[in-house]
């Protein structure tokens, strides 16, 4: 079951940034 929460690796780079960025606005807990 899907919980809400995701962990990035690699959030610091400019694909990590705007995926981590994206999730957020998505309602993730990143």
């Amino acid at each position: 079951m899907i919980d809400g929460k995701v962990m990035v690796t690699g959030g610091a780079g400019y694909i990590g940034s705007h995926a981590v960025l994206a999730l957020l606005d998505a309602g993730y807990e990143v």
